[in-house]
């Protein structure tokens, strides 16, 4: 009879104890699946986020990745704003009212503003421009716009809505309830803020797409300027801070009275750019450009601008990546108690079966034979317990896949891998020549190492029940009492 028979018989005999010690070992082995395919899912959510379809931020200066997390992802306070002035330099001559060219409109492909400030709810409000949605390409590697699962972009002015058209992401309208046809309300500052009086028209939704853009509310910048509280005081003659003129200040007051009539129909004329802010600037021009118009503004005293892609990469390297490892190496040692409690599962039962064992030297099975027999249930155990694991770990991630797609938009199937490592970085930072050829990185997936490293602890926890069955006496085993 082959010698895998009889450690499956052995291991059939203790189905109970067989069975719960090869779940403990699945029970580890999927979390360190699931961690891994997690690292994975997080690490191609940072990819996604870092490429937006622009490759420089422009904002007031301060901290780099304080207005890269406010302009990408939505999350921190804006410090400052910057000049309208600023903004309008890099816009073309169709896009000014004078006519001309901005001084380094040249030197830019686009230049979207982004104004912060306001949320609805608990979510973003942004004031841009509608060529944030216009035939833009947020992801040049795949060629992927955003599109709309309902209505249309907003304009820069319609007759109907005037300045205050909304458009909102997925997720703030899959969280909210919003369609096209409802109107929102922003609050001031923060979420707990006063509520603007001043009601924005949604006429798009937009599709799904895995980006900070689901989780905000977008309107049109006009309209957002002509918010209370959003425009500039306007300064004297001596430069200081005064009262509006007199005829702005009768005209704020009569439409004060009439705020029984929406904001859509009041206020049809935009505000004066001296009076205008933006909180960023998102840019897109050449590689070659970049670098010099980044030292250019930064250089200069009204804004700085930020390499998005540098900063989320530096944020992954710092903080994500150093407690994904942490994980997996609680996970690892989760393992490692599976394989102790395989160990002491063998070798507890190694009493009962003195006897078997010595019947099995008796009829003419060497040492190395019973030596064997027990490692392999061990390895029975691990690599049975093993792929449990590694099936349930997929499952797991596969169950959550439709939530993981909402939230990062990253889409992940039953038979995706972890991500790969370069195994010879790992072992050494120059390159391999074999036969001539220059190797200088072999990417395997961290889930195809797990089969040899489960492979290694098997042969481990077993070796010392195996041992004892070695050392077995025949004799004393067959006189000993059953």
């Amino acid at each position: 009879m082959p010698l895998w028979k009889i450690a499956w018989r052995s291991v059939q005999r203790r189905s109970l104890a067989s069975m719960l010690t090869a779940f403990s070992m699945a029970l580890g082995v999927m979390l360190v699946v699931a961690v891994l395919l997690i690292h994975g899912i997080i690490a191609e959510s940072f990819r996604n986020n870092a490429s937006l379809g622009y490759n420089l931020i422009m904002g007031a200066k301060g901290g780099r990745l304080q207005l890269v997390l406010n302009t990408v992802f939505y999350l921190s306070e804006p410090v400052e704003n910057i000049p309208y002035a600023f903004y309008e330099q890099y816009l073309p001559a169709e896009k000014r009212s004078d006519g001309k060219d901005g001084e380094l409109a040249d030197y830019v492909d686009r230049v979207i503003p982004v104004c912060l400030g306001d949320y609805y709810k608990q979510y973003r409000l942004v004031g841009t421009t509608p060529e944030m949605f216009d035939d833009y390409v947020y992801n040049e590697d795949t060629g992927d716009k955003y599109e709309f699962a309902e209505g249309r972009n907003f304009v820069q002015f319609d007759e109907e809505h005037g300045f205050f058209e909304a458009v909102v992401g997925a997720k703030v309208a899959r969280d909210t309830g919003l369609k096209v046809g409802d109107t929102i309300m922003a609050t001031h500052g923060s979420v707990e803020g006063d509520e603007h009086p001043d009601q924005f028209y949604v006429v798009g939704v937009l599709k799904s797409s895995g980006t900070p853009i689901d989780r905000a509310a977008f309107v049109n910048m006009e309209g957002f300027y002509l918010l209370d509280g959003h425009a500039l005081p306007i300064k004297d003659e001596t430069g200081t801070e005064g009262e509006t003129p007199n005829a702005t200040k009768i005209a704020e007051e009569a439409e004060i009275i009439d705020k029984s009539i929406p904001a859509a129909k009041r206020k049809r004329t935009p505000l004066a750019k001296e009076r205008r802010e933006v909180t960023a600037l998102l840019v897109k021009t050449s590689p070659i450009i970049s670098r010099g118009l980044s030292n250019m503004v930064n250089e200069g005293p009204d804004a700085q601008a930020v390499f998005p892609v540098g900063e989320i990469t530096a944020l992954f390297n710092r903080i994500v990546r150093p407690f994904q490892q942490i994980l997996l190496i609680l996970t690892a040692m989760i393992c490692v108690v599976s394989g102790i409690s395989i160990l002491v599962s063998i070798y507890n039962s190694m009493s009962d079966r003195r006897r078997e064992i010595a019947i099995m030297r008796a009829l003419g099975a060497g040492r190395r034979t019973v030596m064997a027999v027990v490692l392999l249930e061990s390895i029975i155990l691990s690599m049975g317990g093993g792929f449990m694991g590694w099936v349930g770990g997929h499952a797991l991630i596969t169950a959550a896949a439709p939530r993981i797609e909402a939230e990062t938009g990253v889409t992940i199937g039953p038979f995706d891998m972890a991500p790969p490592v370069n195994l010879l970085a790992l072992m050494s930072d120059d390159p391999i020549y074999l036969n001539g050829q220059k190797f200088e990185e072999i990417n395997v997936s961290t889930e195809w190492i797990l089969i040899p490293g489960l492979m290694i602890l098997a042969v481990l926890v077993g070796f010392i029940p195996a041992l004892a069955a070695y050392r077995t006496d025949v004799a004393d085993a067959l006189t000993s009492n059953p």
